[in-house]
């Protein structure tokens, strides 16, 4: 499961500031040493290969991403996205739709796919610093476990055209971890990610520190919706090639 909001909300400011009547399609390949989304490990701890294919037109714009999964559970996550982005002046804005869907996965007791809304905001205070956030919602969540609602803060300093230091604190309610199993705890729990991104000769190099405040009692994972191995902190690696 893949944030795309904060991505898609530059491409689409970027696309807007520059007048563009075109259409635009880019691609994109990323190496990382963790699928880590919302502080949690989805690869199993493992090195996940991951890949993207987007079209922008004007403030609009749609995607298709993947990612492999290693021993976190099904061998691959597709995702499909849309929404469009307004600008007004240093605002700008992200509104759209992201499908989630794990080919093969799906059994007799659950549904996995699911598809989230999302609303983001981010906002240029200077032109290297620029703070934002965004809601994120989903009536049936994955494996049938409820409505759920993640909320982030972020931020972001460019300390050179090359160089810029980002940061992510968020918070994740999921209403129902025991699915379409009897009973229906609820439970809500923080995330946050501090790290650097560094552009050479066409690459990104990103270094990141990912983490939670799950604990081991936490409902979250007695209900077995995670185990506290993919929520320890950790530091991920990931290197990321435009096409």
């Amino acid at each position: 499961m893949k944030k795309f909001f904060g991505a898609a909300m530059i491409a689409g400011a970027a696309v807007s500031a520059a007048g563009a009547a075109h259409a635009q399609v880019s691609a994109n390949v990323t190496l990382t040493s963790d699928y880590v989304f919302r502080g949690l490990s989805l690869s199993g701890e493992d090195a996940a290969i991951q890949g993207s294919f987007d079209y922008a037109a004007d403030l609009f714009y749609a995607g298709i991403w993947g990612s492999s999964l290693g021993s976190g559970g099904t061998s691959m996550e597709l995702n499909l996205y849309g929404g469009f982005t307004p600008s007004f002046g240093d605002l700008s804005l992200d509104f759209g739709v992201v499908g989630y869907f794990y080919p093969g996965a799906d059994d007799d007791a659950a549904e996995f796919d699911f598809f989230e809304l999302g609303a983001g905001a981010s906002y240029a205070l200077t032109e290297q610093l620029s703070l934002g956030g965004g809601v994120y919602y989903t009536p049936e969540n994955y494996g049938e476990t409820g409505e759920a609602t993640y909320l982030e803060l972020n931020g972001a300093y460019a300390i050179t055209d090359a160089f810029a230091l980002s940061a992510a604190y968020g918070s994740y309610r999921v209403s129902d971890l025991d699915g379409p199993l009897p009973g229906s705890p609820s439970d809500t729990y923080n995330s946050w990610n501090l790290g650097a991104s560094y552009a050479y000769h066409g690459f990104t190099l990103d270094l990141r520190y990912h983490d939670t405040d799950v604990k081991s009692s936490d409902a979250i994972v007695t209900s077995g919706f995670v185990n506290t191995a993919m929520t320890d902190g950790r530091v991920v690696f990931s290197i990321s090639r435009a096409l």
